[in-house]
């Protein structure tokens, strides 16, 4: 399938619209949730709870959820997860303008809307290859799209979010992404068509079978944990944000709004050289190996005292280096997984994922009460750059692993 087919793809293109209007609600609430939470409380350690309460609830819900998106497939999952996610968001903002809100109400609504995450990002990624078939080429292609897409809502998400937040408050931006679940819901529901689940094999039944694929796949299971505590160094990171900006930029929501931005950014320009010249030029364990060290080397910038234009300047960089090479990281990390099993260890990985993500936010909150913003964005430096040259180490080695083809 060419790149043009691809672009043409209606069912894909519906799927496209979906999840951008659905990630650009999600990018203004990443910002306006922990903004609520401070603001309303004064306190980071509460605002990393809250953070932490959904990755709980994500975590929590990973492994069960297998066995649900391997029985209902990828759309039928997206949907079921869209309008449970509707209604809760929702929840927030009402019980706040009624007085109804608590903290623990407030850390309850989080947790539920992790569990109810954790099949719908999986699901995610099962569906383009339903949609389009297993061909690594077409599918890296298509996650350049989506990524490039998706992340050009990091420029509409945050920097909207901040001018809202500022204008209406945090808890008319929540309602906004309450709305945008229900959009999503009706695109994948009119558009998207339903693909037949694979059959149950015996060798994918029971809780552990996609943990047990996992720890049995030689780049995976090294991949992953580099990944995580990637990952949950960036958790650190949005926490530091708001935090960053209050004691720094005189609390002005919008300066947080453009950091998020300069990272979606950049991940546009990568994403789009990935897809119109690397990815047909460059083979993908190759492509990845040369990209990731450079996500994590600007973010070194982030402690120092500069001007915001400074910061926005760094990590628009790693941007760049993270639109490059997450496109060939997906469709790797998805098609490595035999279609049988796939759910099961998609869901299996989004458990490890939850399990790491936390991490990060609980060495974070204290350290942010206590020092404030600079000492978690070293240690996010560090982990980052750590991760990344792991990352590209085990690449290079998988890759020399792969036998060269044999002239005739």
């Amino acid at each position: 399938m060419s790149r043009a087919e691809i672009l043409r793809n209606g069912p894909l293109r519906a799927l496209l619209a979906a999840e951008v209007i659905s990630t650009t609600g999600a990018q203004m609430t990443w910002l306006a949730l922990p903004w609520f939470v401070l603001v309303t409380t004064d306190s980071p350690a509460q605002m990393t709870l809250v953070m932490i309460a959904e990755l709980v609830g994500l975590t929590a819900a990973g492994l069960p959820s297998g066995a649900l998106l391997q029985r209902l497939g990828a759309r039928r999952t997206m949907l079921a997860a869209d309008a449970i996610r509707a209604p809760l968001m929702l929840l927030v903002p009402v019980l706040h303008w009624s007085g109804d809100l608590t903290f623990l109400v407030l850390l309850a609504v989080a947790f539920a809307l992790g569990t109810f995450g954790a099949p719908y990002f999986a699901a995610q990624r099962l569906i383009v290859p339903e949609l389009l078939g297993e061909d690594e080429g077409v599918v890296t292609q298509a996650n350049a799209l989506f990524q490039g897409a998706i992340r050009a809502t990091m420029l509409l998400g945050p920097p909207v979010a901040g001018v809202l937040i500022g204008i209406f408050g945090a808890p008319s931006v929540l309602l906004i992404d309450a709305a945008t679940y229900v959009v999503s819901f009706v695109l994948v529901q009119v558009f998207v068509p339903q693909r037949r689940p694979l059959p149950v094999e015996d060798q994918t039944r029971g809780l552990l079978a996609g943990l047990r694929f996992l720890a049995s796949e030689p780049l995976l299971r090294v991949w992953i944990p580099l990944f995580v505590a990637g990952d949950a160094a960036w958790q650190a990171f949005f926490a530091a944000v708001p935090v960053l900006v209050v004691e720094s930029y005189d609390a002005h929501a919008t300066v947080a709004g453009i950091l998020f931005a300069g990272f979606g950014a950049g991940c546009i320009v990568g994403n789009i050289a990935s897809l119109r010249f690397l990815t047909d030029r460059i083979d993908g364990l190759r492509l990845v190996a040369l990209s990731v060290p450079f996500q994590a080397l600007p973010l070194w910038i982030l402690p120092l005292h500069v001007g915001a234009p400074v910061l926005v300047a760094a990590i628009f960089a790693s941007g760049i280096a993270n639109g490059v090479c997450n496109p060939t990281i997906h469709a790797t990390m998805t098609l490595r997984m035999p279609p049988a099993i796939r759910a099961k260890a998609m869901t299996a990985n989004m458990t490890i994922w939850g399990l790491g993500m936390p991490l990060g936010l609980v060495i974070a909150g204290p350290v942010l009460s206590t020092y404030g913003a600079r000492p978690v964005l070293v240690g996010f430096a560090a982990v980052q750059t750590v991760a990344m040259l792991g990352v590209a180490a085990a690449s290079l080695r998988a890759r020399a692993a792969v036998p060269e083809p044999q002239l005739a």
